[in-house]
């Protein structure tokens, strides 16, 4: 497990408050402290069933790595010992992710209805071990029960920008599992690059995947510079490596959702096909950040097969029943330029660029469903005019967008949340100004993370439950290194987990300061 450095002021509020018998995060719904202590023997025992093999050899791996504890894994009911066991009545009150965690001077016993409740009772056992002065190694005596209050918890990686790696992608999941973050966006294609192997297209990696050079800067003085670093920037995933990562979240219970953008920020496939663009002009990948111009043709049917063809060999590879198409910050600049998109919308009474947008989201999204998948985008593909490079003429609409599409809010006025709810829609909330991480930590600071609430004050109860919950973006353009992006995204995903999991009312962002640093130590 990575160790990150945590904000000083988490520490000095660790030092004033002193030490606590529970530093969990994500906070449990429920705590009663017993009294007692379980202490770990030379060899201990771990007993479960059949079903729960993998989970057990999890334990047994976590609990020699991190704490240097020997044991050993059998399948069998015991009263003694460290328990791990499923119940299907949990199910009801506890959901598919709930579980109960008693411990007492003799047992630790783990309940789910799911292999996934256990795993997530797993991280929070790894939280509770603590080690005594003697070097004993103990569990406070507790009985836990434990669910999240929403059903996504996502963090989103944006690699188009800056290509990190299967190992830095690992070491990610490694820590939304620790904090029972179910849900990682994987932004693998942008305007300044392509980061997907897709068989039938080889040149999106061959001439998508490489830029010459990169505007350098930092947020959010960097969109204005023009400096460059005169450095190849390079890099993708072969479709073998993506079904390792894959395999690697699905044994900590996270669902890989890709996003592969259209109609915007398409530049890096324009590069390595120019009848993909409206313009049909051979351009290079952008070294330059920001919305770009270039967009794909979705008047002309090559291109739309072109991007069904895409989304095949993507489907093909990831088993997550939502595919996310982006469909954020479209530019229709050239779109009004081309006598064969504006003929097509004519033909089609489309009536307006918004509207062409929705139509081919529309279009997307019947063709995905047709596979058994779910389509997902930016808010920005409901068609309201949300930049300074729209108008409102532009975004006439007259045919809806899909009910069963996903929407995710990041842009505008919260009130396109109870518009999208009221259209059916579902809705993970990611509203910028809480939730992006390229910010720094003046303009979203650890207590503004904190504070996040997915679901809006003026949101009617009946919406509630079309909050799926939240995701917290990586965008990439000003995080050229790891370790530049693990200053921006620590501690701060550790107050994400514990909005998309715990129940408002258990929230204490003085309990929660006082458990960072101890959590983030082991």
């Amino acid at each position: 497990m990575i160790k990150y450095k945590v904000l000083l002021f988490s520490m000095l509020f660790s030092l004033a408050f002193g030490a606590k018998a529970l530093d969990i995060i994500p906070y449990p719904s429920s705590v009663e402290e017993k009294g007692t202590n379980f202490t770990f023997k030379s060899t201990n025992e771990i007993h479960y069933s059949a079903d729960l093999k993998k989970e057990a050899n999890s334990l047994q791996e976590l609990l020699s790595k991190n704490f240097s504890i020997s044991s050993k894994a059998k399948i069998r009911t015991s009263s003694s010992g460290i328990i791990l066991s499923l119940d299907q009545s949990l199910k009801t009150d506890l959901g598919e992710e709930g579980y109960t965690l008693n411990s007492d001077h003799n047992k630790i016993e783990i309940k789910a209805a799911t292999p996934a409740g256990i795993f997530y009772g797993i991280q929070t056992l790894k939280q509770l071990i603590k080690v005594t002065n003697s070097g004993e190694k103990i569990v406070s005596g507790v009985a836990i029960v434990d669910h999240p209050r929403f059903p996504w918890r996502a963090f989103m990686l944006d690699e188009a920008r800056y290509f990190k790696g299967e190992q830095a992608v690992k070491d990610i999941l490694d820590e939304m599992a620790r904090l029972k973050m179910n849900t990682f966006h994987w932004h693998l294609t942008d305007d300044a690059g392509w980061r997907i192997e897709i068989k039938k297209y080889p040149l999106l990696t061959k001439v998508g995947s490489r830029r010459d050079s990169t505007q350098v800067g930092v947020w959010p003085s960097g969109w204005e510079s023009k400096v460059y670093d005169g450095k190849v920037h390079e890099g993708f995933y072969t479709q073998k490596q993506i079904k390792e990562i894959i395999k690697y979240a699905a044994e900590r219970h996270i669902t890989i959702i890709p996003e592969i953008e259209m109609p915007g920020h398409s530049s890096a496939a324009i590069a390595a096909y120019p009848w993909l663009g409206v313009k049909n002009s051979v351009i290079k990948v952008p070294g330059t950040f920001g919305v770009r111009y270039d967009v794909f043709n979705v008047a002309d049917p090559r291109v739309r097969d072109f991007l069904k063809n895409v989304l095949v060999e993507v489907m093909d590879l990831f088993p997550s029943k939502v595919i996310h198409i982006g469909g954020d910050e479209v530019r229709h600049d050239h779109w009004k330029e081309s006598e064969m998109v504006n003929a097509f919308m004519k033909e089609n009474q489309i009536a307006s660029y918004a509207e062409l947008q929705v139509w081919f989201t529309n279009d997307i999204s019947r063709f995905v469903e047709s596979k058994g998948k779910r389509m997902m985008g930016w808010n920005e593909i409901m068609g309201n005019s949300l930049h300074h490079f729209t108008s409102e003429d532009d975004a006439l609409i007259k045919k809806p967008l899909a009910k069963n599409t996903i929407v995710q809010f990041w842009v505008g006025n919260t009130n396109l949340i109870n518009d999208a709810a009221e259209k059916g829609h579902d809705i993970v909330n990611s509203y910028h100004e809480y939730t992006y991480l390229d910010y720094d930590l003046n303009k979203i600071p650890l207590s503004k993370s904190y504070s996040f609430d997915p679901i809006p004050k003026d949101l009617a109860a009946t919406y509630h439950r079309q909050i799926l919950g939240l995701g917290t973006q990586m965008w990439g353009e000003w995080i050229p290194t790891i370790e530049s992006m693990n200053k921006l995204i620590y501690p701060r995903l550790a107050a994400y987990a514990e909005v998309g999991w715990t129940e408002v009312n258990n929230k204490d962002y003085d309990r929660f300061l006082r458990s960072v640093d101890k959590i983030y130590a082991k």
